[in-house]
């Protein structure tokens, strides 16, 4: 299931809905909530605004979950993500995946999170407490982990 919407989502109502979709096929189901958070060390984060291009989005957000689903045979996969102005400490993305087995299930759920945020196009504006506002870069780092994906099935392994 992939979700993109302004309205907050009900992260019990997703995992419970995924729960009835795979039903007895997964023995394990984890999960990611992110939160909007200060982005600035000097100045207490407002807003974060959110902009997506409609229809690439879901289809990337869909090739993603796929590529995830295939790889490490999960029974079922959810991404819900937020678009428009959320204040801070808001849900902004919500990412699911159950498989049979828990080492699955973890990988799964982490290169779904992983790879939404340098694949999916979302474009981030904060606005700070003094008003003063600036897009948010992606960082090299989650390009790094992203890539890391494909060269291995977990980019954990790399730091080993």
């Amino acid at each position: 299931m992939i979700i993109v919407q302004e309205a907050d989502f009900d992260s019990t109502a997703l995992l419970a809905g995924l729960r009835e979709q795979v039903g007895a096929q997964a023995g394990a189901i984890v999960t990611f909530t992110g939160y909007v958070r200060d982005f600035s060390s000097d100045k207490a984060t407002e807003t974060l605004f959110l902009e997506h291009y409609p229809g690439m989005c879901e289809r990337e957000l869909h090739e993603i979950a796929d590529t995830a689903r295939e790889r490490w045979q999960l029974a079922g996969t959810v991404i819900a993500h937020r678009v428009g102005a959320l204040p801070r400490s808001a849900q902004i993305v919500f990412v699911a995946a159950a498989s049979a087995h828990r080492g699955d299930a973890f990988r799964g759920c982490e290169y779904m999170i992983d790879a939404l945020k340098t694949r999916a196009p979302f474009w981030k504006r904060e606005t700070l407490s003094d008003g003063s506002s600036f897009w948010v870069e992606s960082r090299q780092a989650d390009h790094e982990r992203t890539e890391a994906w494909n060269d291995s099935h977990d980019p954990n392994s790399l730091r080993r």
